[in-house]
């Protein structure tokens, strides 16, 4: 198998990622196993703190690295919590204080509007000219209620049209297919087919 950085320590991301993948004969191994620290993430856009995840765990390990910049984008509020999604209810990152916030935000607010943005970036080095780089949203409401206990993040409140469903309660293999990073996957490994 080709091993693979995961440039992240999110271990839900790291099951995704490695289920997504395992098919394609990647091995992906989270940057921990490297002892690669978090990079810092000073960019305001999904794209640009992707690429400099994935160039500093390529970096520091020599091997190639795949990154991804995902957050939640709420229509009535202007796209937040954007990439501050993991921080949204501050230091340190708290899934729980997350959801609150965002609750405590869209109190009385009839728009519920929401939508999931993934980027990955893969590095086939620390410097790469041409990085791949895949994009992939879903779409969805936000409920007040969380119900599932799958996913993570923000999935208990994400409700998923057409399914009665919110994303913790999809099944794995239906979330993969249908979510943010399951598209942004799809359209990665499109790229890695065509040989770019």
């Amino acid at each position: 198998m080709k091993k693979l950085v995961l440039a992240s320590g999110n271990a839900g991301k790291l099951r995704e990622f490695g289920q997504l993948l395992a098919p394609f004969d990647f091995e992906v191994l989270p940057q921990s196993a490297f002892k690669v620290p978090e990079a810092d993430e000073p960019h305001v856009t999904f794209v640009e703190n992707a690429i400099a995840k994935a160039r500093h765990a390529a970096h520091l390990t020599g091997l190639p690295a795949l990154a991804d910049d995902s957050g939640l984008c709420v229509t009535a509020l202007d796209g937040a919590p954007g990439v501050f999604s993991a921080r949204y209810g501050g230091e340190p990152k708290s899934d729980e204080r997350n959801n609150a916030r965002l609750l405590t935000e869209l109190a009385g607010v009839a728009d519920r509007r929401a939508h999931y943005v993934a980027v990955l970036v893969l590095m086939r080095s620390a410097y790469d000219p041409q990085p791949l780089i895949a994009q992939g949203e879903w779409h969805g409401e936000i409920i007040d209620t969380p119900r599932g206990a799958g996913g993570f993040g923000y999935d208990p409140y994400f409700l998923v049209p057409g399914t009665g469903m919110t994303a913790a309660e999809l099944p794995h293999e239906e979330k993969n297919r249908c979510s943010h990073r399951g598209k942004a996957l799809a359209q990665l490994i499109e790229c890695l087919r065509g040989g770019t």
